[in-house]
């Protein structure tokens, strides 16, 4: 490999999401020569925001935690103007909504978190005790603890009540997961859950592909090429379509999962995908004034969760209008005409029959929202960047099933090849 303090030295990356653009970033920072290849039209792979009538609408109900280590590190929040989500949640039990607000954080919620009825008293101090760990230990401390599913975890090792888990613990968590069984494993429930404690769950003003378009912004006009699937990858010759090739010092696969082991081959270690699906709703008026999410703690019907992202930041809807955003947890067996009939019929249990007059705006199912986080992994995090001489390897898929992860597999990949450089040329 030539020397990367010039721009003599070329990378190849496939893919413009939040890995691929943070590899990117690195080595462009390095003095190397980068150029992204995309294959839709535009920065963001999963993290994308499509304009329709004047709403904002992510692709999947996200948002940024503030606390992540790597986001805190990269990514300008000023700039992103972010607007926070109101901490702990409404939860949906009965016929009403429960708040469970975290009282460190939202004192005057104390009182009705402490009389709502999901859980018992003894629950409310093995939260405060679960908080006071998470924050108090360092993020390698956490994983570096034994391992188990979640679901285990909380019902046996924290010993919470099985209301508590199935109303509370599971809604939340099978949003963040996408898995209503909580089989993920117990390391990335705790550094999560210390995420949410010490961070917001925020949303950009300009909705989340800001994340990626700043990411982009770093680097040097024209160094990402949209319109570009890859084919396949000869050494470190990318071959695009009608037999273009493009032969470059090192090769950087950035793409979701099943994408990487299609160009990789099945020796790329992998796990199974989590999918989602995701529906707006266009209203009048919002349903509720809190900006907060809505979890269904009993249980029954496809909605896992629901907010008004309008309420969160009002530039997700035109003045006058709300943005209502639920979420389905998995891929839906039923066509999607049936699933927002279903969806509808849920929500006017919750919210009455101002529901029959929302406009659904969009539906988005994402077969490949997330990687699989399963208990058990022997680091529980990162899985190897080094997938062959001159060829690397990030994703979400590699390191943790978040933005966090996505962005810090980027940088790992980056590191990984300077480092491979450096050895090769001493």
């Amino acid at each position: 490999m030539p020397d990367s303090s010039n721009s003599s030295f070329r990378v190849g990356i496939l893919g413009a999401g939040l890995s691929g653009l943070s590899c990117a970033r690195h080595l462009h920072s390095a003095g190397a020569a980068v150029r992204v290849f995309e294959a839709s039209d535009d920065v963001g792979g999963r993290v994308r925001t499509d304009l329709v009538d004047g709403f904002r609408l992510d692709r999947g109900f996200q948002v940024l935690q503030t606390a992540y280590p790597e986001a805190r590190r990269v990514l300008d929040y000023d700039a992103l103007r972010l607007k926070p989500f109101a901490p702990g949640a409404l939860v949906r039990t009965g016929d009403a909504l429960q708040p469970m607000a975290d009282p460190w954080r939202a004192p005057s919620k104390v009182l009705g978190t402490l009389c709502n009825g999901i859980g018992t008293l003894r629950d409310r101090w093995k939260l405060a005790g679960l908080r006071r760990h998470v924050t108090a230990t360092q993020a390698a401390d956490l994983w570096a603890a034994d391992d188990e599913p979640t679901d285990t975890h909380l019902r046996k090792t924290l010993g919470f009540s099985d209301d508590l888990v199935d109303r509370f613990f599971r809604p939340w968590f099978a949003g963040v997961f996408l898995e209503p069984g909580l089989e993920t494993s117990s390391r990335f429930f705790e550094f999560t859950f210390s995420m949410f404690a010490t961070g917001d769950a925020s949303l950009p003003e300009e909705g989340m592909q800001a994340i990626p378009r700043q990411l982009a912004s770093g680097l040097p006009d024209g160094a990402v090429e949209f319109g570009s699937p890859v084919e396949g990858i000869d050494g470190s010759t990318i071959v695009l379509p009608n037999g273009r090739r493009e032969t470059f010092d090192a090769v950087v696969v950035a793409t979701e999962a099943p994408a990487a082991r299609r160009l990789l081959g099945e020796t790329l270690d992998v796990t199974a995908s989590r999918s989602t699906t995701c529906l707006y709703f266009a209203a009048e008026k919002a349903p509720l004034d809190d900006p907060m999410l809505v979890l269904n703690g009993d249980g029954d019907g496809p909605v896992n969760n629901c907010c008004v992202p309008s309420n969160v930041a009002a530039s997700y809807a035109p003045a006058g209008a709300a943005l209502v955003s639920v979420s389905v947890v998995g891929t839906p067996p039923a066509p999607v005409a049936q699933l927002e009939d279903a969806v509808r019929s849920q929500l006017r249990g919750w919210f009455g029959q101002a529901v029959n007059d929302w406009r659904c705006l969009a539906t988005y199912t994402i077969p490949h929202a997330l990687p699989a986080q399963p208990a058990g992994r022997p680091d529980g995090r990162s899985r190897e960047v080094r997938f062959a001489p001159g060829v690397y390897v990030c994703g979400d898929h590699r390191h943790t099933a978040s933005i966090n992860g996505a962005m810090l597999s980027g940088r790992d990949a980056a590191t990984a090849l300077l480092d491979d450089l450096a050895t090769e040329t001493d």
